[in-house]
């Protein structure tokens, strides 16, 4: 069983198309993402990242690349994806993160809600003189 995480916390699967056609892309951490856009069918309405481990940030690339080139379906990261990497996941792209019960039990909500308020206090507004640091 998997843990959904999103901005809101904890939740069920609520992805109901299923894998089966053309309708969602499970990938490996070393995709070419460029390759990938070039090959990337119409019908694919959720793709699957993997992150075989919490130190492997190749995801994020993926998920930056296919945002960039005007992929607007679902995007999940699912695998070692710890709460401390969340903000940069929804920052990449990301809709959500998948993650094990061992690792939502390791890492409860709380954890992973601390760092849900991702698109304020980054280092990028603080270096446009968006906090009170950069006066």
């Amino acid at each position: 069983m998997t843990v959904i995480v999103t901005d809101t916390g904890f939740g069920p699967d609520t992805w109901t198309a299923g894998y089966e056609g053309n309708t969602a892309l499970d990938l490996p951490s070393d995709t070419n993402p460029v390759e990938l856009v070039e090959q990337l069918d119409a019908d694919v309405q959720m793709i699957r990242i993997n992150f075989p481990s919490f130190a492997d940030g190749r995801g994020f690339t993926i998920a930056r690349q296919l945002r960039l080139s005007g992929y607007t379906g679902h995007i999940r990261a699912y695998g070692h994806v710890i709460a401390d990497q969340y903000a940069m996941a929804r920052r990449s792209g990301f809709d959500d993160v998948e993650i094990s019960e061992d690792l939502a039990a390791r890492q409860p909500e709380t954890q992973w809600l601390a760092r849900a308020n991702w698109q304020q206090h980054n280092y990028q507004s603080r270096m446009r003189g968006g906090s009170p640091a950069a006066a």
